[in-house]
């Protein structure tokens, strides 16, 4: 693997501030716990009408070979608040603390996103989130970032820091920054480092070192985080490009497939085991892959976490009926915005991903 350079981290300060409440669940009648859902969504090059970005940015404007107009925009928008407001459980009737994002365009389209879902929850009745916005413009070539939203009932944000992926002997690359956001969930202080990891362009092996640098950037950050708050909880989240069982994940950043025997600075993904159940979040060539992950860090386990402190309960992909074609041979696959040049009024061409953390509030006697 090449080496790369990380620029330096800026210090993320521990900030003392009133929990955040969510809804309790009992589990066998025992305790009750407070329950956080963390998402993950690639929203499939959401890209506003206007060409000011080049040549890929032409592709999505009135003129270009999309004909991407204002009516085409705002059915993305609206399809996709209904996404996200179906991103709920009994536990978390509210919707996730925390949605990582990728394939934005820039931060208005999120602005438009989060009105939409706020829209959409007015006219069933529900409660609006008021979802809060984290952005970055990242020098990718075509010009897409990563991005975060949060509700801040249940997500104390305290900082972002950004990194860009700096590869020796490929001055000209450039490709989205992670972008590692920290906050608190109930107690407990964690970090979440969003992702867009480089495609497989040119081909999965030929492309496989520009990943492997991806986590190892990854793991840096965790590191340097650690190396201040070595308790804290990590995630690492977002469109990896690779499979659990590739070596960017489990080799270079080293998630491991079961939980057993992860220390509090190691890895583990909970999405490994769901693609061994053939669970994906994209397919390619009639197969399943599952690039959309939500690692955790061992100190958000429950055999190293600790007491009452927050650890991981479950993982699932949200693969809604509604989010699935019904058409020929991509039935079953992800409704994308369009397939074969012809538009189809979709979605994405990933699943959301998401996991459940919890931690014990009442310990019935």
């Amino acid at each position: 693997m090449k080496r790369i350079f990380l620029l330096p981290l800026l210090a993320i300060a521990i900030a003392l501030g009133v929990s955040a409440q969510n809804s309790k669940t009992p589990d066998a009648g025992r305790r009750q716990y407070q329950v956080f859902g963390v998402a993950f969504y690639n929203l499939e090059n959401l890209f506003d009408t206007i060409n000011n970005n080049g040549t890929y940015d032409l592709e999505y404007s009135p003129a270009g070979a999309k004909k991407w107009n204002g009516k085409k925009y705002w059915s993305k928008i609206a399809n996709l608040a209904r996404a996200i407001t179906s991103f709920t459980t009994s536990a978390t009737p509210n919707g996730p603390a925390f949605i990582g994002v990728s394939e934005i365009e820039n931060r208005s389209v999120l602005e438009d996103l989060v009105k939409a879902v706020d829209e959409r929850l007015k006219s069933e009745g529900r409660q609006p989130w008021n979802l809060r916005i984290v952005h970055h413009d990242s020098p990718d070539r075509r010009g897409v970032d990563v991005g975060a939203l949060y509700n801040e009932r249940y997500f104390k944000f305290i900082n972002v820091s950004n990194t860009p992926l700096i590869v020796e002997g490929k001055p000209e690359f450039r490709t989205r920054d992670q972008m590692c956001v920290t906050g608190r969930m109930g107690i407990d202080t964690v970090s979440i480092i969003v992702n867009h990891w480089p495609s497989r362009l040119g081909g999965q092996e030929q492309s496989s070192p520009l990943r492997e640098a991806a986590a190892y950037t990854s793991k840096l950050i965790a590191d340097s985080i650690w190396a201040l708050r070595p308790n804290e909880g990590i995630m690492v989240m977002g469109d990896l490009n690779d499979d659990p069982y590739d070596k960017s994940c489990a080799k270079v950043l080293g998630a491991a497939k079961k939980q057993k025997g992860v220390g509090a600075h190691g890895f583990f993904n909970p999405f490994w085991s769901l693609l061994d159940q053939g669970i994906g979040t994209l397919a390619y060539n009639s197969s399943w892959n599952l690039f959309d992950q939500i690692i955790l860090s061992g100190s958000l386990l429950e055999q190293n976490s600790g007491e009452g402190r927050l650890h991981f309960w479950k993982a699932k992909v949200n693969n809604f009926d509604f989010l699935k074609d019904k058409e020929g041979n991509r039935q079953g696959y992800p409704l994308r915005t369009f397939a074969s040049g012809m538009y189809l009024n979709g979605y994405s061409d990933h699943f959301p991903t998401e996991v459940l953390l919890r931690r014990t509030v009442v310990r019935k006697r």
